[in-house]
C-alpha cells in the first residue's frame, strides 16, 4: 500500500486535528492516491493507485465524502494560517483573490447545477454556454521559493459552492446571489485575519465592484480593489466648514465627479506616467494614471469612500480601465500592481483542471460534490507545501527536454517533484520477505498497471 513519507506526514500533520483517528487514516490514503493518480480522481480510481484494489470494504472511503462528519471550513481555517506561515514574512501584507469559476458537470441528479456562461471559451463576439456548477474562490497570491523575483502563485485556501437562482425557488426561498457569498466569505476571511496584525486587501473583479461589498469589506478593515465601470457615481468629498447662508445638517457628498470619459479627453487632467513590469503578455509598459479620493455613492445607506485609479495607455492600444479601492490611502500605483495579481488565480484554475483532476470526479450525493472540489482546489496548496520540503534539500528544477528549453518552474514541475520523493521513500505493497529481484519486478508490474489505469 502506497503511503506518505514521513516528511509530507509532518506537514500535514496539524490538519489531523479537525478529523477522527478513523477518518483521518482514509483522508492520508485517499491525499497520496490524488496526487499519485495520473487519471480521473474518482474514488475507485485512488483506490487503485494506493495498490488498494483489492480492498472489499471499499465502501468506508466512499462514506468520507458523503457521511463522515468533518468540516471544510475549519479545514480551511488552518491551511489559511498554514500558509502565511510558510511563505509569507512576519509582518508582510497579505494579499488574496477572491474569483468565481465554473466546473463543467452533466447529471440529472446534481440539484444545484445550471446553465452559465463559459469564462474560457467565450469571447467578445461569441457567447458560449456551459453546464455545470459555480464556484466562489478565495485564494492567497504569495511568492513561493522556487520562483523568481516578482512572480506569485495563487494558493486556493476556501472554495465555496454558488447555488443557482432555480435551487432556491424550489425550496420556496430568497434566491443567494454571487455578492452575497462573496460577502460571508469576506466575513469569514476578516475573522481569521484579525488576530495576525497584517494590513489584508482582497483583490476581485468587476462582478465584486458593489457598494454593500465596498461598504463591509471598510467595516472590516479589508482593502477591497475592483475594477468599476467609467460611469460610476463619483462625487467630491463635502466640504469641511458649512457654506455661508446654508442652514441645515452638513451635506454628505459634494459636487459630481465628472464622467471619466470627460476626463480622459480633457487636457486640464493631470496624468503621471508609470512603468509596470507585468502587465498581461506585455513587459516593463508604460501606462498613464490620473487618481483622487471619492465617495461612491447611490443613497445615504449606501455611500462609500473610495479611491479611484484611471488608467489611459500612452499609445492608445489598450481600453482606459478604472479601478477602485476602499482603502483611500493606498497609493495608485500599487493598487493597480494588485489587481494586476488577480490573473494568477486563472492559471491556479487550469492547473487544477489539467493536472489534479477538477471535472472528472463522479459524485452525486449533494454534500460529496460540496466536498470534493474544494478539496481538489485545497490540494494544489497542499503539494506546494509539500514541495516547500523538498526545495529546502535539493531546488526543484523545471523538467526539460532537448527540444524545450523551460526556465520558469510550473506546477507541472512541483507535482512531479512531489510524486518522486512518494515514490522514493514508498515501499510500494511488496513483502519484506522477497528477494531484490522480486521487489523490483513487483513494483514495475505495479507502475505498469498505474500507466494502464490512465489510458482513457
Amino acid at each position: 500500500m502506497l503511503t506518505l513519507p514521513p516528511g509530507f506526514q509532518r506537514t500535514i500533520s496539524v490538519f489531523s486535528a479537525t478529523f477522527r483517528k478513523d477518518v483521518w487514516k482514509k483522508v492520508e490514503l485517499l491525499l497520496t492516491g490524488a496526487i499519485i493518480c495520473p487519471g480521473s480522481r474518482t474514488v475507485c480510481n485512488l483506490l487503485r493507485s494506493v495498490g488498494l484494489h483489492r480492498e472489499r470494504c471499499f465502501a468506508k472511503y466512499h462514506r468520507l465524502l458523503n457521511r463522515d462528519k468533518w468540516s471544510a471550513k475549519w479545514i480551511a481555517q488552518v491551511l489559511l494560517k498554514v500558509l502565511v506561515r510558510t511563505f509569507t514574512q512576519d509582518g508582510e501584507e497579505l494579499v488574496l483573490v477572491l474569483d468565481d469559476t465554473i466546473e463543467r458537470r452533466r447529471g440529472q441528479k446534481i440539484t444545484k447545477r445550471d446553465t452559465y456562461r463559459d469564462p474560457v471559451r467565450s469571447s467578445k463576439s461569441q457567447l458560449t454556454k456551459c453546464s455545470g456548477l459555480r464556484w466562489l474562490c478565495l485564494a492567497l497570491l504569495t511568492r513561493l521559493p522556487w520562483l523568481k523575483p516578482g512572480e506569485y502563485w495563487a494558493l486556493p485556501v476556501l472554495t465555496v459552492l454558488c447555488a443557482p437562482e432555480r435551487f432556491y425557488n424550489k425550496l420556496g426561498r430568497q434566491p443567494k446571489k454571487l455578492t452575497d457569498w462573496a460577502h460571508q466569505v469576506i466575513t469569514w476571511l476578516s475573522r481569521q485575519t484579525a488576530g495576525l496584525g497584517r494590513a489584508v486587501y482582497l483583490v476581485g473583479d468587476g462582478a465584486f465592484a458593489t457598494y454593500k461589498l465596498f461598504m463591509h469589506a471598510q467595516s472590516l478593515a479589508i482593502g477591497l480593489i475592483g475594477r468599476m465601470k467609467l460611469n460610476a457615481r463619483l462625487f467630491y468629498p463635502p466640504e469641511e466648514k458649512r457654506p455661508k447662508g446654508k442652514r441645515g445638517p452638513m451635506p454628505c457628498i459634494g459636487k459630481r465627479l465628472p464622467s471619466m470619459k470627460k476626463l480622459l479627453a480633457d487636457k486640464r487632467t493631470k496624468w503621471l506616467p508609470a512603468i509596470f513590469s507585468e502587465w498581461y503578455r506585455e513587459k516593463q509598459k508604460k501606462m498613464l494614471i490620473a487618481s483622487g479620493v471619492a465617495i461612491w455613492h447611490k443613497s445615504k445607506a449606501e455611500m462609500v469612500k473610495v479611491r479611484w485609479v484611471l488608467l489611459k495607455d500612452p499609445e492608445g492600444k489598450k481600453e482606459p480601465m478604472l479601478f477602485a479601492c476602499s482603502d483611500w490611502e493606498l497609493p495608485p500605483e500599487k493598487i493597480v500592481t494588485l489587481f494586476l495579481r488577480r490573473w494568477k488565480v486563472e492559471v491556479t484554475f487550469a492547473e487544477v483542471r489539467r493536472h489534479l483532476g477538477v471535472e472528472t470526479q463522479r459524485q452525486w450525493a449533494d454534500l460529496a460534490i460540496e466536498r470534493t472540489t474544494p478539496s481538489l482546489m485545497a490540494l494544489f496548496s497542499i503539494v506546494c507545501l509539500f514541495a516547500n520540503t523538498l526545495h529546502k534539500r535539493h531546488p526543484i528544477r523545471p523538467n526539460t527536454t532537448a527540444w524545450y528549453k523551460k526556465q520558469k518552474i510550473t506546477f507541472s514541475d512541483v507535482l512531479s517533484a512531489v510524486r518522486l520523493e512518494i515514490w522514493a521513500k514508498s515501499k510500494l505493497s511488496i513483502s519484506l520477505f522477497k528477494d531484490d529481484i522480486g521487489s523490483f519486478s513487483a513494483k514495475i508490474r505495479y507502475l505498469q498497471f498505474l500507466l494502464t489505469q490512465a489510458v482513457p
